[in-house]
C-alpha cells in the first residue's frame, strides 16, 4: 500500500515537461490520460485507507502525513490539468469562425 503511493508520487514528478511533448498517437494519449486517471484513484484511495488506519491506530503518523502529502500533489496536478484544459477551450471559443 504504501510502496504503490510512492510510486504513484514518483510518477507525477517525473512526468515530461509540457513545454516539450513527446509526439504520440491519439491512442497513445489516450492510454496515457487513462493511466494518469487511474493513478490519481488510486493515490487518492490509498491516502483514503491510511487514513482510515491511523484513525483506529493502526498506522504510524508518519506513513499517514507522507500518504496525505502524495494525496494533495494528486488533487493539485489534477486540477492545474483541469484548468489548462478549461484555458484552452476557452481559447478555442474566443477564435474567430
Amino acid at each position: 500500500m504504501d510502496i504503490q503511493s510512492l510510486f504513484a508520487a514518483q510518477s507525477y514528478t517525473s512526468s515530461k515537461p509540457a513545454l516539450q511533448p513527446a509526439p504520440e498517437t491519439a491512442e497513445n494519449t489516450k492510454d496515457t490520460f487513462v493511466n494518469m486517471a487511474e493513478d490519481f484513484a488510486q493515490t487518492v484511495q490509498a491516502g483514503e485507507e491510511t487514513a482510515k488506519a491511523a484513525m483506529v491506530g493502526q498506522a504510524d503518523p508518519h506513513a499517514l502525513v507522507q500518504a496525505l502529502a502524495q494525496s494533495e500533489l494528486a488533487v493539485e496536478t489534477a486540477v492545474t490539468v483541469r484548468n489548462k484544459v478549461v484555458e484552452a477551450y476557452q481559447e478555442i471559443l474566443r477564435m474567430p469562425v
